[in-house]
């Protein structure tokens, strides 16, 4: 676990992206810290999604610079739950396979392969068989499988794009208990970005709100609540305060 969570983990420095010649990002700066969730809250059409993509490398930028720790990303180990997780999961591997195969895509050998996976299986408490494909899993599964495989390799930052948009209730309220007890262990700096207000402040440590393009930070709220924070969560007076400020600028944009 980091040991130093007031350091900058990941720094962007005025980063620009054009789309059709329509600026979306104009000197966009922005530190992360070491160890923390970040959510990213926003308008429709305000580069939600593009802005971890731009991080993670995923979509280049115009101009600017991403570091971590002082890193290129080329020398930075990330992790990368997608939107769309029924696409991104391997449809002829197993559910097992799936979740082991950054592993074995980076030479790990077999042993140590098995103790990491069988570590994710007992941080994620799994019930249902691994041995399954995909297909044969529900929604809820396949998005705790990829989420599983994108912290197999321990990685140093993790991306989540919309993890709870297709999950029933009882599978969101699983997903944040798990997203949290992997970042209390391990320290995993983790950007979230969500639709949804309950979910983005839920598991902030920091909410980072957007404006309309062209994207500036209209607002960055830190929620210093202890974790884990339990499904009671949403009622207490301290969370009510920050999701009401939060849809308070949220709404202010949206007027503009």
């Amino acid at each position: 676990m980091n040991l130093n969570p007031h350091r900058t983990h990941v720094t962007i420095d005025k980063l620009c992206k054009e789309f059709g010649g329509v600026t979306l990002y104009q000197d966009f700066t922005f530190d992360i810290p070491y160890g923390k969730i970040i959510s990213i809250f926003g308008p429709n059409g305000c580069g939600k999604s593009t802005l971890i993509n731009m991080i993670s490398g995923l979509i280049p930028f115009d101009s600017g610079e991403v570091l971590f720790d002082g890193k290129k990303l080329s020398d930075t180990k990330i992790g990368y739950v997608f939107q769309n997780y029924r696409d991104a999961l391997f449809p002829w591997m197993s559910a097992r396979d799936n979740i082991a195969y950054p592993l074995r895509r980076t030479g790990v050998p077999e042993d140590k392969v098995k103790i990491r996976v069988d570590e994710l299986i007992a941080l994620f408490e799994i019930r249902f068989n691994l041995d399954l494909y995909p297909y044969e899993l529900s929604g809820g599964q396949q998005q705790t499988i990829s989420i599983m495989r994108a912290l197999a390799p321990n990685p140093e930052i993790l991306f989540l794009d919309e993890p709870f948009s297709a999950l029933d209730f009882e599978m969101t309220l699983f997903i944040r208990e798990k997203l949290q007890e992997a970042n209390i262990t391990t320290g995993t700096t983790m950007m979230i970005v969500s639709h949804d207000l309950e979910d983005a402040v839920f598991l902030a440590d920091q909410i980072l709100l957007l404006s309309r393009r062209p994207t500036t930070i209209a607002a960055l709220l830190n929620f210093e609540m202890p974790k884990p924070r339990l499904a009671e969560t949403v009622s207490d007076p301290e969370f009510i305060k920050i999701k009401s400020e939060a849809l308070r600028i949220f709404k202010a944009e949206m007027a503009k």
